[in-house]
């Protein structure tokens, strides 16, 4: 029996809510909280005859540390779920220290703003040390290690697909498939087709930051940057057919270089189509993809998210995508001293998600983790003092638990590799 809250309501949080409701013997409360309310409210009274899971709700903004310690002070969770954006990640963070109470994310921490003098001072700094330049990476919550070790509590980052499933696939590599792994390739595909012009499927601040930024990956022992989207190569997903693929720094490489001993090389493609590169790059060279305030009609607006407010919201793209998503991790090193090769995937269909939750593919795959997630902490089969990312941990309980939950796993002994 665990009570827990839930920050935030949009397109994966209303997955991730769904998802706990169904597993109403271990999330037996929860309290959705957001900025608007009102979200929360009709979510909850969807849902309240479908489920036993005790739902309340709540006002919050997430970016006040005052405002979230009142709130899990109120509640008393066991666990927070911090489903909002990863700019509020270390606020969330630093409530959950303050109150006592285990933490989780499904991203990691990125500043909103970009051009702030004294975030871009730190910026270059670790620039310099690490020898790459992307504003997101697992450095500014790792620093919250020693805390929660004295504070005997668990922050397990990232726990969406990637990062998250695709770094307990590489955990579950490592335990039952190989001895030594030498290369890692983390393939996304989407190969769904919402009929928009131009559409993100997930939030379009943190999507067209990510594309725009320069890629990177890891190989001898340090990162490789390179312009973005500068390494295409083209792949043939199963259930989807021949896509495009583009090489994008992606955060699970930091802490896959850490913990894969021995790791040669770890890359992270995605697919686009090209209308929507052609897109972005008209929207970038305008400036629209700006993180900086600029003065328009007497009052300070952020581009890209006054562009946000134009494009269409995620959260409705469920109803009218069709396809399939391919996502897994491409392995090649050694078992029992011979050469091998190794894939380790899921598929997952836009519609067969929106008819069980309501949503695309794309949420689905990032909700039903952080609720799997969630139920690893709860139910104690992941208990480490820290801050942990997944493949810290045992992956055998999570994978059941991702099987179980929407999301099985499936397997190939002799894929074909990305070209070098």
């Amino acid at each position: 029996m665990s009570r827990v809250l839930i920050i935030g309501c949009g397109g994966v949080a209303n997955v991730v809510i769904r998802k706990c409701c169904q597993v109403s013997e271990v999330f037996t409360e929860i309290c959705i909280a957001s900025r608007t309310k009102s979200k929360c409210d009709a979510l909850a009274d969807l849902l309240k005859d479908r489920t036993e899971t005790k739902i309340t709700t709540a006002q919050v903004n997430a970016d006040e540390v005052q405002e979230l310690i009142a709130l899990i002070n109120e509640y008393k969770p066991e666990l927070v779920m911090n489903i909002a954006l990863p700019y509020q990640d270390l606020t969330i963070m630093d409530a959950c220290l303050a109150c006592g109470v285990n933490y989780m994310d499904t991203a990691n921490y990125e500043p909103e703003d970009t051009e702030d003098p004294q975030w871009r001072a730190v910026y270059e700094e670790r620039c310099k040390k690490d020898g790459f330049s992307a504003y997101f990476d697992y450095s500014w919550q790792w620093a919250y290690r020693e805390k929660f070790e004295k504070a005997g509590l668990t922050a397990l980052l990232g726990c969406g697909f990637d990062p998250g499933v695709t770094q307990a696939y590489c955990a579950y590599a490592k335990k039952h498939e190989f001895d030594t792994i030498e290369t890692i390739d983390i393939l996304d595909c989407n190969g769904g087709d919402h009929g928009y012009a131009f559409a993100t499927n997930f939030n379009p601040e943190i999507n067209l930051r990510e594309v725009s930024a320069p890629g990177s990956y890891w190989e001898n022992g340090h990162w490789v940057e390179i312009p973005p989207m500068s390494i295409k190569r083209e792949y043939d997903f199963e259930g989807v057919g021949k896509k495009d693929m583009y090489l994008l720094h992606h955060e699970e490489i930091e802490s896959l270089a850490r913990n894969i001993p021995g790791i040669r090389r770890i890359r992270f493609f995605m697919t686009f189509g090209q209308s929507y590169l052609t897109h972005m790059q008209c929207l970038e060279n305008v400036g629209m993809l700006s993180t900086a305030p600029i003065l328009f009609e007497g009052r300070e607006i952020v581009p890209i998210q006054f562009l946000k407010a134009l494009l269409p919201d995620p959260a409705t793209l469920g109803p009218r995508t069709h396809g399939k998503t391919n996502i897994g991790c491409i392995f090649t090193g050694k078992k029992d001293g011979k050469e091998k090769t190794y894939y380790i995937y899921n598929i997952c269909d836009h519609q067969e998600c929106y008819q069980e939750v309501e949503s695309q593919a794309i949420s689905y795959t990032t909700g039903v983790p952080a609720m799997c997630g969630a139920l690893m902490l709860l139910t104690g089969e992941w208990k480490k003092e820290g801050v942990y990312t997944v493949e810290e941990f045992d992956p055998d309980p999570f994978i059941d638990a991702l099987d179980r939950y929407g999301l099985p796993h499936r397997e190939n002994h002799n894929p074909a590799l990305v070209e070098e």
